[in-house]
């Protein structure tokens, strides 16, 4: 975590370099000045942010919405302008026409505070369990609608909330008002590239957690809503969809299907829409998601008319993943007037060293030059940006944030961005996901346990056979496991995960290892990167003869044995390793941890937040593989020493799990999000009006240039 001095000083270094680097060279080692071209074009976007509250604590980073509620309090009652916005607010809420909370009968502050101490006062003689419906004509006398509660005592109280938020407010109480008020009934979110569907789509070209994280995430919006929505003592279905891309060439999948109904829900689905090109005709194939750029105006045309159809009008929010779809989000958003949320989910210009000012060696592979002008383009637009770490954001004393790195860089002979994105901005906002608490449960709950996989898993663990789904055995199958699940890549490590077991003797004594990822043979692999890492994995395993004490077996995509995997691997008193050199969020933690497995995890991104260090699990450093090995071998000679200490951290990880990282928090905080930005948004509406255009145009004269290059 960066403390506030060293925010302030790093943030000060970068701006001066930018004021300087063509008049002397800065020698710094945490920013290099490489652009010389005094009249290239320069990005300033903060120079539009005077509408925004100015922060400077780092205790402040990824916790916006209290901010703006804490800032938006006092201005509700500084003059009656000031509170006529929300009383306006509240007039424009309604579904499908009808009104919501009050008609235009309560238009001024005035008339609306002598009508709430009315009906206080009427529904105070009521029993507090008293339906809504029973009294909903009486209130509608004095000008309320529906959507307050279902019963007369949490009318009551959503009533004094919004007499004290005209009267005397406070951040809390309009942050739990905001909470309470029917703004939020259709959610759209944007996931374009890959193949984005249910089944048999995981492990193909550009698709793997985002896709979990969506599907997972609309359950638990969908649950949330519905909660919501009867407590508000409404009558009324939510909407969520999912638009991606229609692939007509599918592989097998579903994703030349228009329309699929989200399982486990009743209210949300999946539309696809097509790729199209400049004369309509449909594109047909997979397209790496570098090099969608081309197609994304037509698609959000597309996608805009699509919406309106499917909702009967407009969504109350709009949220975009990953470039492609925060772009696609933005250019909607403005288009329709609604709140716009974007999640990055990994920001590619952190994930290649000099990326910025390689750009051009890089472009003719990557796109970066249409991708980072996206990316600052959908994190400006944005109301609000979800995270799920705070190093996603602001970074380590080791590593700058994604979002950080968007602060100030050059692309030398294309531009200069002086002012990209402020962390310290309000709108940024931490809201880990969760994990399918129905796919990954303890292992201590056994009348869930999915046992007819265990014949399979039996086999994929123990048995002696090579075959094209594992290779490798266990000698000795008391033993408890080590175990890791990702994918080959070098920045996994699970290759140094084998490496570290295999020379650690005391470590190989304690118990087997077992991975899962990958192929066994590099030809099946299209990517050169992890043809090298199974070449190297096979090589290690004959260098330590490991076989007799691990198990490598190939890529699973049923996320049930999944899940029944990871509790088979907890029976054993084993524990889950992850060490990987990042790892921006870490999911596959949660699941471990979701699953009653004591964690280990990387020292580098998010595990470090979820993980307290020697409490839920333990943090690890990829870098230095000796200490690693030996921290791991201590905890399994004390859990032998003292069989309960297995018990105790199993426990408390599943205790961290369920007070910070649920998708009924995740769900909570983003529909509260949504609401409290989407009337930040309304009352700073004049004042956003000039950045609005400032990034139109940026879009417009440069964005749109550089996609008819590619």
């Amino acid at each position: 975590m960066i403390c506030c001095s060293q925010a302030f000083s790093k943030y000060t270094h970068r701006k001066y370099c930018f004021e300087f680097y063509s008049k002397k060279s800065c020698q710094c080692s945490t920013f290099v000045c490489r652009a010389k071209d005094e009249n290239a074009l320069e990005v300033e976007f903060g120079a539009f942010d005077f509408s925004s509250p100015h922060l400077t604590l780092s205790s402040s980073i990824g916790d916006g919405v209290k901010y703006i509620s804490k800032f938006l309090s006092p201005k509700l009652v500084a003059s009656s302008h000031s509170s006529k916005k929300l009383v306006d607010y509240l007039i424009g809420l309604n579904y499908h026409g009808d009104n919501l909370m009050i008609n235009e009968t309560l238009d001024t502050p005035s008339k609306l505070q002598g009508a709430l101490i009315v009906a206080e006062c009427f529904l105070a003689s009521l029993p507090q369990d008293t339906p809504c419906q029973d009294f909903h004509q009486s209130l509608r006398a004095w000008g309320f609608e529906k959507g307050w509660g279902d019963t007369a005592g949490r009318v009551k109280e959503t009533m004094v909330m919004l007499s004290e938020s005209l009267q005397a407010p406070d951040g809390e109480k309009l942050e739990q008002l905001f909470s309470r008020i029917p703004n939020m009934f259709n959610i759209v979110i944007f996931s374009p590239h890959g193949f984005f569907g249910q089944a048999d789509v995981l492990g193909l070209p550009d698709t793997g957690g985002q896709v979990v994280y969506i599907l997972d995430q609309m359950r638990g919006l969908e649950e949330e809503l519905l909660q919501r929505i009867k407590l508000q003592g409404l009558n009324l279905k939510p909407k969520i969809i999912v638009i991606t891309r229609l692939i007509p060439e599918a592989r097998g999948t579903k994703c030349n299907q228009e329309v699929e109904p989200i399982e486990n829900t009743k209210h949300s689905y999946i539309l696809r829409l097509p790729f199209k090109t400049s004369k309509g005709t449909i594109f047909p194939h997979w397209l790496s998601r570098f090099d969608v750029y081309p197609y994304l105006e037509r698609f959000a045309k597309d996608a805009g008319r699509a919406i309106v159809e499917h909702t009967d009008g407009r969504p109350d929010l709009i949220m975009g993943n990953y470039s492609d779809g925060n772009l696609v989000a933005t250019l909607v958003a403005r288009k329709l007037g609604i709140p716009l949320g974007t999640i990055a989910h990994a920001l590619e210009k952190t994930k290649y060293e000099d990326s910025d000012a390689k750009w051009k060696e890089l472009d003719p592979k990557y796109h970066f030059s249409c991708q980072f002008t996206a990316d600052m383009i959908a994190m400006n637009a944005a109301d609000f940006i979800i995270t799920s770490t705070y190093q996603e954001i602001a970074g380590s004393k080791e590593k700058s944030g994604q979002y950080e790195s968007h602060t100030a860089f050059t692309m030398p002979g294309l531009c200069r961005v002086v002012s990209g994105i402020n962390v310290f901005d309000p709108k940024f906002n931490i809201a880990a996901p969760g994990a399918d608490q129905s796919v990954y449960f303890p292992n201590t709950e056994k009348s869930r346990r999915l046992t007819t996989f265990h014949p399979v898993i039996e086999e994929l663990l123990y048995s002696k056979d090579e075959n094209n789904d594992h290779i490798g055995y266990l000698n000795d199958p008391k033993k408890p496991i080590i175990f890791s699940m990702a994918r080959l890549d070098t920045v996994k490590n699970v290759t140094g995960l084998t490496e570290w077991y295999g020379k650690n003797k005391r470590l190989r004594n304690l118990v087997n290892l077992v991975i899962v990822g990958g192929f066994f043979d590099p030809s099946k692999s299209n990517d050169r990167e992890e043809m090298a890492e199974i070449k190297k994995m096979h090589t290690l395993m004959e260098k330590y003869q490991l076989k007799g004490q691990m198990r490598w077996i190939a890529a699973q995509t049923d996320r049930y044995r999944n899940g029944e995997l990871y509790r088979c691997i907890a029976d054993t008193k084993g524990a889950f390793v992850q060490p990987a050199f990042y790892e921006a969020f870490g999911l596959t933690v949660i699941e471990a941890m979701n699953c009653g497995l004591p964690t280990f995890a990387t020292i580098h991104g998010g595990p470090a937040e979820i993980i307290v260090d020697g409490v839920s699990g333990f943090h690890i450093d990829p870098y230095n593989g000796d200490d690693m090995g030996n921290k791991i071998a201590e905890f399994f000679e004390q859990c032998k020493e003292d069989p309960a200490y297995w018990n105790q951290m199993s426990a408390s990880g599943l205790k961290r799990i369920n007070e910070c990282y649920t998708w009924n928090i995740y769900a909570k905080k983003m529909i509260n999000m949504g609401s409290i930005y989407g009337f930040w948004r309304q009352f700073n509406k004049e004042e956003k009006l000039a950045k609005q255009r400032y990034i139109q145009t940026f879009y417009n004269l440069h964005f749109r240039t550089l996609v008819r290059l590619l």
